[in-house]
């Protein structure tokens, strides 16, 4: 589907998920020949993120060629890495994926953005200690540089008002109406968001985990815990594990395994811990 402003959640793997990028020289000849169609069409891109066999691009179309654009780019692209390579044939697996995001909700957004920018972190190509400017690869390090530094075609305001952050300006960064504080803490604040988004995304899915095994050994259903009382035995005994194994909230566990509310939860685990539950 297009249509003019559309927003669109782009990628495409290597032909047999083979490597798109050689070296650093591919990558930046990607990104060079990227500026070269967004100058052509009049792309806005929100955020981008090149993995070694495939790429995620979040962009806004203002015309209808998303297409012609797309054609374009990756043909051009594969032209060029066949040529410095001494290449033939298919570089991508097929067409593009373009899933449209335009139209889904405000908070959808920061959602796709977040997952681009996260997902060098999910494929291990940081180490747990470094962080995501760490990556030269993706939008997020050109997110923190002065407006004046970044390429032409990266709009950045979509994001940082979704970080209710008003202003993209050295001045209001320096404390100036807008933006709290100054530009080391609004980089601390942004990027703490994005681990934490990471830390609590890995700790659900420990968590979905130890549910599964729980219900197998109990021999129960997807949805048998919400059929039990929320005080069931059962469920008080998955609630401590998932404390003691995860880092999961506590209102987490009480809507996954219908037990009510924090509170009440909060409660169970307390008992146990004094003895009163066994």
């Amino acid at each position: 589907m297009e249509y003019s402003g559309a927003i669109y959640h782009e990628m495409n793997r290597g032909d047999r998920r083979q490597p798109i990028f050689l070296e650093d020289q591919d990558r930046e000849r990607f990104l060079a020949t990227l500026g070269e169609d967004c100058a052509k069409t009049g792309w806005q891109v929100h955020v981008l993120c090149l993995m070694p066999n495939h790429f995620h691009l979040v962009a806004e179309t203002p015309q209808l060629n998303l297409v012609a654009g797309m054609k374009r780019w990756l043909g051009t692209y594969t032209a060029r890495f066949n040529r410095r390579h001494k290449l033939f044939g298919y570089l991508f697996s097929g067409r593009y994926k373009a899933l449209l995001v335009d139209g889904s909700g405000a908070r959808y957004f920061k959602t796709v953005f977040d997952y681009v920018h996260l997902n060098l972190a999910r494929a291990g190509l940081l180490k747990p200690e470094q962080p995501l400017a760490a990556y030269r690869w993706s939008s997020w390090p050109e997110y923190l540089k002065s407006p004046g530094k970044r390429p032409a075609w990266l709009r950045v305001d979509r994001l940082l008002g979704e970080y209710r952050i008003l202003r993209d300006s050295a001045a209001a960064g320096r404390g100036g109406h807008g933006l709290p504080g100054n530009p080391a803490q609004i980089t601390e604040r942004i990027g703490a968001e994005h681990y934490g988004a990471e830390r609590l995304e890995a700790a659900e899915a420990k968590a979905e985990r130890i549910v599964r095994e729980e219900l197998a050994a109990r021999r129960w259903r997807e949805s048998d815990p919400v059929k039990h009382a929320k005080g069931d035995p059962s469920k008080v005994k998955l609630a401590v594990r998932l404390r003691a194994e995860t880092v999961v909230t506590v209102k987490w566990i009480a809507e996954r395994l219908g037990m009510g509310t924090a509170v009440y939860v909060n409660n169970r685990l307390y008992r146990w811990r004094t003895g009163i539950l066994k």
